[in-house]
């Protein structure tokens, strides 16, 4: 994997067509894909699948992790590992590109992000060992019942814009969980804090190992717990969600990095896509129709999560 790599990272770099047509057999070898199409013709389109994804991403309010690795990995010949490297990537790009503004606007919250992080970072460490020590077919079968799952939590949960928080948790108190933020639609200082501090922080664990695991990203999961469980206000939990992910999916990227299971072809395109329908379904999410979009992207996550699961079987 680790030749791959440093082969694909020349070709970026070099003209040579060549030599790209050689590392384009290599990756197909260790992919298993024969497709006779140019190098370039996989870049190109990646970058117009990951456009889609980015644009799909914002209008239904998931991190694009969760769209690409099901999607990409059901629909193009790459093997898993690679995608679940390009995955954690993608979920990265966006969460760095927003975090800053995030904690600048006291959306995303350091003191609730902080042990969080060093729970959820450390356990996706272990993640990535995991998935990169499991079989292919083995974790496309688990990825297919993850991905199920999602959609069903996406159908399901209904989060609430201020949760009601009485009285805050020891735990909660002695880590100074607590905050405040400028509403901008109302003028209004909105203070929060949490409870059930402890329930939230095991939970990360889970969260942690699958984020390293699958290369999805964890923001499916990190805002139903910070909201619905620890009582963070939604915009709270989805700011300091995204915060997160810039910590989680570093650590589990180094090493996917490190195995030799990112390969620029595959996650430069994809980042460059990605990002780039960001900035249009920002642009459409006045005029998109949310319970439509929402309702699709289940749809999507349940047939990705299906062929996955097919897929690992050997169908």
């Amino acid at each position: 994997m680790a030749s791959i790599l440093l082969l694909a990272a020349v070709v970026w770099a070099s003209n040579e067509t060549g030599l790209a047509e050689q590392v384009t057999a290599q990756m197909a070898q260790a992919t298993g894909n024969t497709s006779e199409l140019p190098w370039w013709a996989w870049p190109a389109i990646l970058i117009v699948f990951c456009f889609i994804l980015g644009i799909i991403a914002v209008l239904a309010g998931v991190g694009g992790g969760v769209l690409f690795v099901p999607l990409v990995s059901g629909f193009f010949p790459f093997h898993l590992d690679f995608v679940r490297g390009a995955g954690l990537l993608v979920a990265l790009a966006g969460a760095l590109a927003a975090g800053p503004g995030l904690l600048k606007r006291n959306l995303a919250s350091l003191r609730l992000a902080l042990p969080v992080a060093l729970i959820a970072s450390s356990c996706a460490i272990v993640g990535a060992f995991l998935g990169l020590a499991l079989p292919a077919d083995v974790v496309q079968i688990c990825l297919g019942a993850t991905i199920i799952g999602i959609a069903i939590l996406l159908l399901l949960s209904k989060n609430t814009a201020r949760p009601v928080v009485t009285k805050q948790d020891a735990l909660g108190m002695a880590l100074g969980i607590q905050g405040a933020y400028l509403e901008p639609a109302t003028g209004e200082i909105v203070e929060w804090k949490t409870h059930r501090t402890l329930p939230g922080l095991l939970l990360f664990i889970v969260i942690g190992i699958m984020a390293g695991m699958f290369g999805l990203g964890a923001g499916w999961a990190n805002v139903p717990v910070l909201n619905l469980l620890m009582g963070a206000p939604l915009k709270v939990a989805v700011g300091t969600s995204k915060f997160l992910l810039s910590i989680t999916d570093t650590s589990a990227a180094w090493v996917y990095l490190n195995q030799g299971c990112v390969i620029p072809l595959m996650a430069i395109p994809s980042i460059i896509g990605l990002m780039a329908g960001s900035f249009v379904g920002v642009r459409l999410l006045a005029k998109a129709k949310p319970t439509f979009i929402r309702y699709m992207v289940i749809g999507v996550l349940i047939f990705a999560g299906g062929k996955a699961l097919l897929k690992g079987l050997g169908f």
